[in-house]
């Protein structure tokens, strides 16, 4: 079950916004703030049933669009080419103090900037 909170919150994230309002509604109602169907249903006017059913439809459509699209794929492919690139950088870096270059250590500490950025803007994108 945590598995499947991590994932459709991830899924959220990237789409929810192609979801409709109803399905947005719920989804972030369930899986967000963790209410209960009957608490949902309760909360908008519908039966229990009807939650359960938009909740469904709107899990199909999120999982669907990373289906087709695949940003959630390409955003953890991105993250692993970004850490390895990060790897290679740190490497970078002790050769060149084992040479003594300051200027490959310095072009090093500025790689590592623009990736520790580029990891912090995608933690932001799935905070």
């Amino acid at each position: 079950m945590v598995k499947k909170l991590v994932e459709i919150g991830i899924l959220f994230d990237f789409y929810g916004k192609l979801l409709s309002e109803s399905q947005y509604d719920i989804v972030e109602l369930y899986y967000i703030h963790d209410l209960s169907l009957t608490e949902i249903g309760e909360e908008l006017g519908i039966s229990r049933q009807a939650v359960y059913d938009t909740l469904k439809r709107a899990e199909h459509k999120l999982y669907e669009y990373e289906d087709i699209l695949g940003l959630v794929s390409k955003f953890n492919s991105s993250n692993r080419d970004i850490k390895k690139i990060a790897n290679i950088i740190d490497e970078i870096e002790r050769e060149s103090k084992d040479i003594d270059n300051k200027k490959i250590e310095q072009k090093a500490k500025e790689l590592q900037d623009i990736v520790s950025r580029l990891i912090d803007n995608s933690r932001e994108v799935v905070d």
